[in-house]
């Protein structure tokens, strides 16, 4: 546009010299230069510069040879374009002020547990405040949310009895205490509401369960009281308690005036959170959206919900160049972008252990899928029952039984483990941790049901016919070998005496067996065995 000026002003003074050849004025082109220099000054063009321009345009148009065609649509295009970059700045300005106001929660806010006004009061009214504007924003917020300004209680604390003879004094000095009494404890009572439903105190435990805001003199504290009603200074509670009180105060305060129609933004909240208070405060955060948008980002795999999957965006910086990326799909070129999904996704997969009231933990996979299978022909046959309400539950490996325990008797589970008798099993049956947990009566051991084998394991329950269900798939007859060796684990002759045995592929085809077999066809020393294990099983479990 600005070559399309300089040709056109370029005609126009020559047209100018030629209508007015002696004239003492200046040329147009002076006047054009003015008003072009502001505009590459300022870099853009506003609604006045650009309204300047088509004045100084309009001026001269009568300059224009009307002759030239190329001149005269020089001129209109130079109008349409000044007329358009009117409009979209109209545009501009008004999607501007339809723009909402975005409210950002960090972790810097925090309300102190005693607070002296007077003190606070001088910071404010010599603006003290500038150079770490986030050291009395929590203190400030809380002031607005009891109603008060630092002064006011100030003057409060600061002010002497009147005299006794006073009345009208002594009315207005009462008034006033009273006035702020009342104002602290309304407002300790919604703090107190909120932060519970939220907190879930634990009544079995000393947790945190009353805010109660008071004044004293020129110090204002705030001070949490458990259930037995014992007080201590917030800043004595635990880090996450302390966030939580100050993130309420700090919203409920503006929630006053800015945090209406505004767009809130949390920036990692809750990080001082344990994980399953940070899945509390997740409905919190839905809470907030019913009323004001919400937006958070997060690291943490409790603050995303497998419930809302369609709400979670990806966001990214692969690199500078091309800037932060924000996926509309749960996907992601950088796997670590993906990692709080998957961990969320791992934790509510692994509660699903937690579904049932009496739970068997079990060494392997090949030990669940030789209980089971065995349960199920017994059933059939109404030998022994295994209790349908015991889930069996496989911990890949002896080391980990005792991890399983924990957390499932930490759940008031009913809980019971079945160890191999070999040198893994028994290693995990004398961990304390595991005695501990159970107790010995509900530590099973394989060798209480096979008595004649050395350190037995499951299979070995099973010694008969799993010869026969090796036999058919190997091509292999250890029996005479397992016959003159009994007290040899079983696994341990199918490893010696057979090429690439596995354990779980003799499992596989144990299952397959038991599909065209009936537990009579079992030895009836084996049926006996389970049907042993079996009863014990129930009966710790019941």
């Amino acid at each position: 546009m600005n070559k399309n000026l300089v040709r056109l002003f370029s005609h126009i003074d020559k047209q100018f010299e030629i209508e007015e050849p002696e004239t003492t004025k200046e040329k147009p082109s002076v006047e054009l230069k003015l008003i072009t220099d502001n505009i590459s000054e300022t870099q853009e063009f506003t609604k006045e510069n650009s309204n300047e321009l088509l004045a100084c345009l309009e001026k001269f148009y009568s300059l224009i040879d009307e002759e030239n065609e190329k001149e005269e649509e020089r001129y209109n295009d130079i109008i349409d374009k000044i007329k358009y970059n009117n409009k979209f700045d109209e545009v501009l300005k008004l999607l501007s002020s339809k723009i909402p106001v975005f409210v950002l929660f960090n972790n810097y806010f925090k309300v102190k547990p005693s607070i002296h006004l007077e003190h606070l009061a001088q910071r404010l009214e010599q603006n003290l405040l500038e150079d770490d504007k986030f050291y009395d924003y929590g203190n400030l917020c809380l002031l607005k949310l009891l109603g008060f300004s630092a002064r006011e209680l100030a003057s409060i604390g600061s002010t002497a009895s009147p005299a006794k003879n006073d009345l009208d004094g002594l009315s207005k000095y009462r008034d006033a205490l009273d006035n702020r009494t009342y104002q602290l404890n309304a407002a300790s009572v919604r703090l107190t509401k909120e932060i519970k439903d939220i907190w879930n105190p634990n009544p079995n435990r000393p947790e945190a369960e009353k805010i109660r805001i008071s004044a004293d003199g020129q110090y204002l504290k705030v001070v949490v009281e458990d259930e037995i009603g014992v007080e201590i200074e917030l800043d004595q509670r635990s880090e996450g308690f302390q966030w939580i009180v100050s993130f309420f105060v700090v919203f409920f305060s503006e929630a006053m005036d800015k945090h209406k129609n505004a767009i809130l933004l949390l920036d990692e909240p809750g990080l001082s959170l344990h994980g399953l208070k940070q899945r509390d405060f997740r409905s919190t955060i839905s809470k907030l959206a019913e009323k004001n948008q919400t937006i958070y980002t997060t690291h943490s795999p409790f603050l995303v919900g497998p419930d809302e999957l369609d709400i979670v965006r990806v966001v990214e910086l692969k690199n500078r160049k091309e800037g932060t990326k924000i996926h509309t799909t749960i996907s992601s070129s950088d796997p670590a972008g993906l990692l709080p999904l998957q961990e969320a996704f791992g934790y509510d997969l692994a509660q699903s252990l937690f579904s049932q009231q009496r739970n068997l933990i079990l060494e392997g996979l090949t030990d669940y899928w030789y209980l089971d299978s065995v349960a199920q022909m017994f059933k059939s046959d109404n030998i022994e029952v295994l209790n349908e309400k015991i889930a069996l539950v496989f911990a890949n490996s002896a080391g980990k039984v005792v991890y399983y325990a924990t957390i499932l008797f930490a759940h008031n589970l009913k809980v019971a483990a079945l160890l191999d008798s070999d040198a893994a099993g028994d290693q995990a049956a004398q961990q304390e941790n595991l005695v501990h947990t159970l107790g010995n009566k509900n530590i099973l051991r394989t060798k209480d049901y096979c008595q004649k084998v050395s350190k037995p394991e499951i299979e070995d329950l099973l010694r008969d016919t799993l010869i026969i269900v090796a036999n058919e798939e190997y091509g292999k007859d250890v029996k005479t070998i397992a016959t003159k060796q009994p007290t040899r684990p079983i696994i341990d002759i199918f490893t010696s005496e057979i090429k690439d045995f596995s354990k779980y592929k003799l499992a596989k085809a144990f299952i397959r067996w038991t599909r065209s077999n009936k537990s009579s066809d079992l030895t009836t020393k084996e049926i006996e065995q389970f049907r042993k294990l079996i009863q014990q099983i129930n009966k710790v479990l019941k």
